[in-house]
């Protein structure tokens, strides 16, 4: 079993800059695989405004798509289908095809997402979903994470850019004193930053799938 990620860019088509866009998206993609690697392939541009990568668990994936929401600039937003199952890759002229299950539904969780951000949650950014004939388990593992994830969008989706910084930072073990000199402001804001944002649950959602990984 495989973890297939779907990445898109939200509202591609009205972006000033397409291209620094574009840019921007990758030097995150890089800058979260440099800093906490877990793909076992990273996220790639493939056509139109998408990405594919493969993760080997899924605590692993929700790792670092969070990173990457994270990382990425004000004014700059990603999608996330994640499909559990098996993946491939069918070969033809112009390179290998992503194929198999783990694909299929990971394009049937990015619908799934826009079709939750065009009604109920416009916050959606992130779905799971498992192929035909994943167990049971994991079948409740991918319920109670996609109730997670509605939850961990809407906080992160609210953030400012320096609220995400500083999360960013405390993902990975950063210091409150180290970031302060980072941005130039004291400890006492950053801990009213991390607060006031709302980043403390999401630094200890990330925390506590770090340690599901370990078991």
């Amino acid at each position: 079993m495989s973890i297939a990620v779907i990445a898109d860019i939200v509202g591609s088509r009205d972006l000033p800059d397409r291209d620094a866009a574009q840019r921007a998206i990758e030097a995150a993609i890089a800058r979260v695989e440099r800093e906490h690697p877990a793909a076992a392939r990273a996220l790639t541009a493939t056509v139109g405004d998408e990405f594919q990568g493969v993760y080997a668990s899924l605590p692993a994936a929700l790792r670092s798509l969070l990173l990457l929401q994270l990382a990425l600039p004000d004014g700059i937003q990603c999608r996330f289908g994640i499909g559990v199952g098996e993946v491939a890759a069918v070969a033809s002229a112009q390179g290998a095809i992503s194929d198999g299950p783990g694909w299929w539904a990971a394009r049937d969780a990015i619908e799934q997402v826009h079709r939750l951000e065009d009604r109920a949650v416009p916050s959606a950014r992130t779905r799971i979903v498992g192929a035909p004939g994943e167990d049971a388990d994991m079948a409740a593992d991918i319920l109670y994470a996609n109730a997670y994830l509605l939850a961990r969008d809407e906080i992160v989706g609210a953030m400012t850019g320096r609220a995400r910084r500083l999360a960013y930072g405390r993902c990975l073990g950063v210091t409150q004193r180290e970031l302060a000199r980072a941005e130039g402001i004291t400890q006492s804001a950053v801990s009213q930053a991390l607060a006031g944002s709302g980043a403390a649950p999401v630094v200890a959602g990330f925390q506590a799938l770090q340690e599901e990984t370990a078991r």
